[in-house]
């Protein structure tokens, strides 16, 4: 699939609005996640990798917040067990009908049906794996306990959540050099500093960030017997809580 080149963030703005996942971030989706976030790719293809492990025979594996279907993608191409089907859900219309034609693109011996809803919508039922990769982070912070718990409930035993985050550091001075070694990484993939200044404010309101001692604690209540930090890089982390 085409996608064009990030350049939303390129000209001044009078006024920088909330970030979301529209029609023009869905343009350029493919071009804004690779130069934005460090090490994606590897995620992606690591992700792919567990579905293999993980993936039980008849079992369902969720993609919730799947925007254009990369990870769906991946966890196709691992997935060996049979009879197993991938929800790919996103609350984004513009997100979901790139989506779908992306997918169409590719044969998967695995089926995966494209939902567009909120994903605290979608119930999690027979599933042998989950991902939010980099979702949990633009919901409601109050709200994250309850989806957290509603995964574990329809995981089954021996099933594992992936949870990818933007993490901030508990300390400011440890933050700031991870925002700053971003902000380079950013740089270097082209972007002015104009472009990081307004990305920066228009993801303000949108996207709370939390420690990782945050998410492993609420993934402890949740019921989680075990967390792994698997990949990091920067303030990006990738985890895999499991459900024993």
């Amino acid at each position: 699939m085409q996608s064009g080149k990030d350049a939303i963030y390129s000209a001044p703005k009078t006024q920088v609005s909330d970030f979301r996942f529209d029609e023009t971030v869905a343009e350029v989706f493919p071009d804004m996640i690779q130069r934005s976030v460090p090490g994606y790719a590897t995620i992606v293809d690591a992700i792919g990798q567990m579905a293999g492990r993980y993936a039980n025979a008849n079992s369902n594996l969720y993609d919730l917040g799947c925007s254009l279907g990369a990870v769906s993608l991946a966890m196709s191409r691992y997935v060996q067990a049979p009879g197993c089907k991938i929800m790919a859900v996103d609350n984004s219309h513009a997100m979901v009908e790139r989506c779908r034609r992306h997918l169409q693109a590719f044969k998967s011996e695995v089926p995966i049906e494209v939902i567009c809803d909120d994903l605290q919508n979608q119930p999690i039922e027979n599933a042998s794996m989950v991902v939010m990769n980099f979702t949990l982070q633009f919901i409601e912070p109050d709200r994250r306990a309850d989806i957290l718990k509603k995964i574990y409930s329809g995981l089954n035993p021996g099933g594992v959540l992936v949870l990818s985050e933007k993490l901030r550091h508990p300390t400011e001075a440890g933050n700031e050099l991870l925002i700053e070694l971003h902000h380079e990484f950013k740089r270097r993939n082209g972007y002015s500093e104009l472009e990081i200044s307004q990305k920066r404010t228009a993801l303000e309101n949108v996207m709370r960030t939390d420690s990782f001692d945050t998410h492993e604690a609420r993934l402890k209540e949740a019921g989680f017997s075990d967390t792994l930090l698997w990949f990091k890089c920067f303030n990006f982390a990738s985890m895999v809580a499991f459900k024993a």
